[in-house]
């Protein structure tokens, strides 16, 4: 059974998927979500200050915007294909703000919970229409653009994060004061940018998944895609969570200068990201997720079994360079095999490891060591180069088996 693109009525205002426009409202999703998801992240120690709250109560904090962040993928993705994922990547958006309103002018812990889970429903439902809506510009479009959004959300990271240390230097606020300007500012920003993307996000089209009335299954590839998501998800949480630490601990220098090691992923991310759409046209989405997971296991294997402070940093730029292209590519095959339903249950699988396989590797990191626990990213992404045999040489590859049980 095959399920078909079927195109939403117009609008009158918004951009055919195969326009320059639409891929610009695309790539401002990406960023404005990755801004505002920085933004927070940064925040988190300024907000720990300002509440009087330890590790324990942040740790609680992000496992209910876990929680609610899977639960909204799952929804969102099937809405995605019912509504379109334009509705669904819009709708999510509010809800990031109204978080970042909130965050910002929590009084307690328990409103501030209240926040993260308005973080999670709102990202998750994002992330599955952003996705889901880029895959459709991409197929519009007939050529790789995955990459580039990917890469504006990382930028967007950068932005929201750094807006921490631009506020509290512009302001001269230290420790918790910081959080209510900052949030309350990304949350005009966002509420602007909204106003902008209502009016040139692409219509979408609608994913129907049955035939004659019957339902067809989640194609079975996408469980494959899923375990991909896994390896992924924990390489890359690793690597943003562990990477500063390790470099600390193991090179035996000051957190300032180890935090060489997450400068090292993140820019090398989103270099490969800016480039990784040509390298898809030219050599396929296969070649280029085993390229990159061989880059990011032979990255961690360095920063394994050297003790210097420039190949340990030489080590964190590979894996960096490498888990930067695998994302975009997994996710990129699951919209284009089955639309939001699938790319629902792969980033999940993504998610959910990138949240929770760094509490993994801490546990790891107790009794191994942090330099031989990063051994254990580097098998699963020697697991990604053989997983990834089984990815379509090229999308259209994917034409034919859409949907089938």
């Amino acid at each position: 059974m095959t399920s078909t693109l079927s195109p939403a009525p117009p609008t009158g205002r918004t951009a055919p998927l195969d326009s320059k426009a639409a891929s610009l409202a695309v790539a401002v999703l990406f960023a404005v979500n990755g801004m505002l998801i920085g933004g927070n992240a940064g925040a988190l120690p300024s907000l720990r200050a300002k509440l009087l709250i330890d590790d324990g109560h942040i740790a609680a904090m992000l496992f209910c915007a876990g929680v609610a962040g899977i639960l909204s993928m799952q929804v969102g993705g099937r809405l995605a294909d019912a509504v379109g994922a334009r509705t669904v990547a819009l709708c999510g958006l509010p809800l990031l703000i109204g978080a970042a309103v909130t965050i910002a002018l929590a009084p307690s812990f328990g409103v501030a919970v209240v926040g993260l889970v308005l973080l999670g429903l709102g990202n998750g439902a994002m992330d599955v229409g952003m996705n889901a809506l880029g895959v459709q510009v991409e197929a519009a479009r007939r050529r790789p653009v995955m990459s580039t959004f990917h890469a504006w959300f990382s930028i967007g990271g950068f932005a929201g994060a750094g807006a921490v240390l631009l506020l509290a230097r512009v302001l001269g606020i230290e420790g918790g004061g910081i959080v209510t300007p900052l949030m309350l500012g990304l949350a005009v920003i966002a509420a602007v940018v909204l106003v902008v993307l209502l009016r040139i996000t692409p219509q979408s089209a609608v994913v129907p998944h049955s035939v004659d009335g019957v339902r067809a299954r989640i194609p079975r590839a996408a469980w494959v895609l899923g375990a991909m998501a896994l390896a992924f998800g924990l390489a890359e949480g690793t690597a943003v969570d562990w990477s500063a630490i390790h470099v600390t601990d193991v090179a035996r220098v000051d957190p300032t200068t180890g935090a060489l090691g997450l400068i090292a992923v993140n820019g090398f991310m989103v270099v490969i990201r800016l480039l990784g759409d040509r390298l898809v046209a030219r050599f396929g989405r296969r070649a280029v997720v085993r390229f990159g997971g061989t880059c990011a296991a032979l990255g961690y294997v360095v920063v394994t079994l050297v003790g210097s402070l420039p190949l340990l940093v030489a080590g964190w730029c590979l894996v960096g360079f490498g888990v930067g292209m695998i994302a975009p590519q997994v996710y990129a095959v699951a919209g284009h095999l089955g639309g939001g339903r699938v790319l629902a249950v792969v980033v999940t699988f993504g998610y959910a490891a990138f949240l929770m396989g760094p509490a993994v590797i801490g546990f790891l990191v107790r009794h191994l060591g942090i330099q031989h626990t990063m051994a254990v990213p580097a098998v699963l992404c020697a697991g990604i180069i053989a997983l990834a045999a089984t990815m379509p040489r090229t999308d259209t590859d994917l034409a034919g088996p859409r949907d089938r049980g």
